[in-house]
């Protein structure tokens, strides 16, 4: 790969980043196939969420999740759900198309910082059988091939299942996984809305991994960096020479990675070796306040490495199905 060339990338309360694919191993740990994890405090799902739901999707230029979404009536546009977004967001141009009645602006927390952007109202969104009423969106300078953005504030309490096999998702009432065979569940955590990995760790030492649909390669921060090194050093392996690759969010934000391999990654019962990773000290860090601990976003190049994950944001667990 020419780590020289510029890469597109999307960011929306998140970190959602464009890279190389990667080749990586995984297993599973038999002790961890006994069960399913221990119970998290179970979140009320949202009493208007309705009902359960299933739509076909497309795979973005950017190897991101793409359905299509109806929008006060008209449609269907492309938008990407974004796991790692806790707020959706359509693009200025169809905010325009649509003459969407503005609101006040906000604050918006992108991967390089913060931004004041417009808000709309959108009377009704529409994603298969499932409708909101009056949706508070920010607008965004989006790039051609994408329409808006679906964060996690349409899935309080519920589960979204994501079958990159057979091209669908899914979003059900919350419900209880357990781990068996090429079906691993490890427990999680909500933070800002988003589900944190708890049981997670990079050769022996504990880290936080977020779960982002919206990114397409996975990241690292300057902690987890430093356990890398630490590694290499007691390893005595030689040093490289920094790779460094250039990024662009959509919104024209510039900022520099570093690419690195992880060698050993445990997710609950899975076991990941030859994990390509790029380290950027980013504000999205900051935002989910992970600047001072070893801390991955799980992106779009690892995520489809398997059959299916569901991410359950009512018991806060995450499902891995694989061959």
């Amino acid at each position: 790969m020419d780590t020289s060339r510029r890469q597109t990338a999307l960011a929306l309360l998140a970190a959602s980043l464009a890279g190389a694919p990667f080749s990586s191993w995984a297993q599973t740990a038999a002790q961890d196939q006994a069960g399913p994890p221990p119970p998290a405090a179970i979140e009320p799902p949202d009493p208007d969420a309705g009902p359960d739901t299933s739509v076909d999707t497309q795979t973005g230029s950017n190897k991101h999740m793409m359905a299509p979404v109806m929008i006060n009536g008209q449609g269907p546009f492309q938008f990407l759900l974004d796991t790692g977004a806790n707020f959706s967001c359509i693009s200025n141009r169809l905010a325009a198309r649509l003459q969407l009645p503005p609101q006040a602006s906000a604050r918006v927390h992108t991967i390089a910082g913060v931004r004041e952007r417009r808000i709309y109202l959108v009377e009704d969104l529409r994603l298969g059988d499932r409708t909101r009423k009056r949706v508070r969106v920010a607008a965004l300078p989006l790039p051609g091939y994408l329409d808006g953005v679906l964060g996690v504030d349409w899935l309080k309490g519920q589960r979204l299942v994501l079958d990159f096999k057979g091209k669908e998702m899914l979003i059900t009432r919350s419900r209880t996984d357990e781990s068996q065979d090429k079906q691993v569940v490890v427990r999680a955590r909500r933070r800002m809305g988003q589900l944190t990995i708890v049981d997670a760790d990079l050769s022996g030492e504990r880290i936080s991994a977020i779960l982002d649909s919206g990114a397409e390669t996975t990241m690292c921060n300057a902690p987890l960096r430093e356990l890398v090194r630490k590694s290499e050093q007691r390893k005595r392996l030689p040093a490289d020479e920094p790779r460094m690759v250039r990024f662009e969010s959509i919104a024209g934000e510039s900022f520099e990675g570093e690419f690195l391999f992880l060698p050993f990654l445990r997710l609950g019962g899975l076991h990941l070796g030859n994990v390509q990773v790029i380290h950027a000290d980013t504000h999205v860090f900051d935002l989910w306040k992970l600047k001072d601990q070893p801390a991955l976003v799980l992106g779009m190049d690892l995520l489809t490495q398997f059959d299916l994950v569901a991410l359950d944001f009512g018991r806060s667990a995450v499902r891995f199905d694989f061959v």
